[in-house]
């Protein structure tokens, strides 16, 4: 195999010989010679530039070299590409029956496909290779953004947005591969930001810029960042900043406008024309026709009600902040700004590990409020609770929603006979797993089991589950 491949050698072969190659650097970085050779054979036999082959250049180096390139890696590995191909093959496959027989058409139809599954072969292993072969040892800003980038090209061969797959603000949710996934390229991420040496980087500004904010690297800020000062904290800063304005863009779209409460009628409507009912006003004078003058004489306007009854609608936001939960306090920090900022929607935010800490002042600015978390430790369930109940004051009027995968120090009945008996008092109690990206979660058995029995069963761990859950709550 050491020899380049004769065009001769069927398509078949030539695609099994890209998927060994593949599969060969995946698990020994070391180079198979004659997988190497023949696999350069192949590429440049079809056209395709040879820098495919190098796990060290960037697909958005290749692109920015072949343009045409990009149209062909988006959508990639998606089901939809597979079934345009074929329809471009059964497509040819007609005409040829026409002018050639049956038989010739079959050929046609199975050597065109073929060939296209080996640029696809060599297309798909590039993206593959770049994202999942990521050595060991230190990793440099560079290597990380460069990685951040190949995972873009591999979301958008997947039918994603760059970055939707590892938040799981995309088709993630939607059930087979892609859930599976997102969480793999979220742990791929997090293992090259934990083995760069995120303060040095931090240091200096020019390597600082080169980072894209993730959840990963997040993470590792908000853990790190009573160690930083002077330039290395303000670029820490300015990073937390560009993420949450980033996930609170995408947020906002989902928590649309709620209204509060139901027509106020003992209310007079505003005699303005915004607030004209025509129709309303046109049958209610229909008697007052004149067939003969051909003219509607209009005795009475009438006007649309626009008041509401707005009953303030509170919300209590506990959130496990302990080290399993960085995840949910991100999120959740954003998400109860972006509800505080809704008409009549008092919001209240309360962070816990084996302290509770009181967030309210700063509910509107999820940047302090992260700024101000402290990450680790346990988890006391009862303390939070002792303080998130003097919050409320009409419990039928208050939704409270407990994050926490509540594994406590112990089974904490008393967490559970509290949450029971704000429960029966008529609050709605919004119990969650988690609040992830990718919406895995994870929850206590002993917890899962009894919130079911209350009435009140955990609801997914998707960030989206919980904006339906809360729109619900103000509608």
């Amino acid at each position: 195999m050491n020899e380049p491949l004769p065009h001769a050698v069927p398509d078949d072969n030539r695609r099994q010989v890209l998927y060994w190659r593949l599969l060969a650097r995946l698990f020994d970085p070391e180079e198979q010679a004659g997988l190497e050779s023949a696999s350069l054979a192949v590429v440049e036999d079809i056209g395709l530039p040879p820098a495919l082959l190098d796990p060290q250049t960037a697909v958005d180096s290749i692109v920015q070299r072949h343009p045409e390139l990009a149209a062909e890696f988006d959508g990639l590995m998606t089901p939809e590409t597979e079934a345009e191909a074929e329809a471009e093959a059964e497509a040819a496959d007609g005409s040829t029956v026409t002018d050639a027989g049956p038989d010739a058409g079959s050929g046609s139809r199975g050597a065109r496909d073929r060939a296209a599954e080996v640029r696809r072969a060599a297309l798909v292993s590039k993206v593959l290779l770049n994202v999942f072969s990521t050595g060991s040892g230190a990793v440099s800003a560079g290597q990380l953004s460069r990685w951040q980038g190949d995972a873009g090209w591999l979301e958008r061969a997947l039918g994603c947005r760059p970055g939707e797959l590892r938040s799981g603000r995309g088709p993630a949710s939607d059930g087979g591969l892609l859930p599976a996934l997102g969480p793999e390229l979220g742990a791929i991420e997090a293992d090259l930001v934990r083995r760069m040496h995120l303060r040095e980087v931090l240091a200096d500004p020019a390597l600082a810029a080169r980072l894209t904010p993730s959840m990963s690297l997040i993470e590792q800020l908000l853990r790190d960042k009573n160690n930083l000062s002077g330039v290395a904290l303000a670029n820490a800063k300015a990073l937390i900043r560009r993420f949450v304005d980033e996930v609170a863009e995408v947020l906002r779209t989902q928590v649309e406008k709620a209204t509060v409460g139901e027509l106020d009628r003992s209310v007079p409507p505003k005699r303005v024309f915004r607030n004209l009912d025509l129709d309303r006003t046109i049958w209610k004078n229909l008697t007052n026709y004149s067939p003969e003058e051909e003219r509607l004489f209009v005795d009475r306007l009438y006007y649309r009600h626009t008041v509401r009854r707005t009953t303030p609608q509170r919300l209590v936001v506990v959130v496990d902040q302990s080290g399993s939960m960085v995840d949910s306090m991100v999120n959740c920090t954003i998400l109860a700004s972006i509800f505080a900022g809704l008409p009549k929607v008092d919001v209240h935010l309360i962070a816990y590990d084996t302290r509770a800490i009181d967030l309210t002042p700063w509910v509107h600015e999820p940047f302090e409020v992260l700024l101000r978390t402290k990450l680790g430790g346990g988890n006391d369930g009862p303390v939070a609770m002792a303080m998130a109940r003097p919050k409320i004051a009409e419990p039928k009027n208050t939704a409270l929603v407990w994050i926490s995968d509540f594994y406590e120090f112990d089974r904490s009945q008393p967490l559970f006979e509290g949450i029971e008996e704000v429960h029966r008092s008529g609050v709605r109690f919004i119990p969650v797993g988690s609040v992830t990206s990718s919406g895995r979660q994870e929850v206590n058995p002993w917890f899962r089991e009894r919130f079911k029995a209350l009435g009140t069963p955990v609801i997914s761990g998707h960030i989206g589950k919980l904006v339906h859950e809360l729109k619900t709550f103000l509608t």
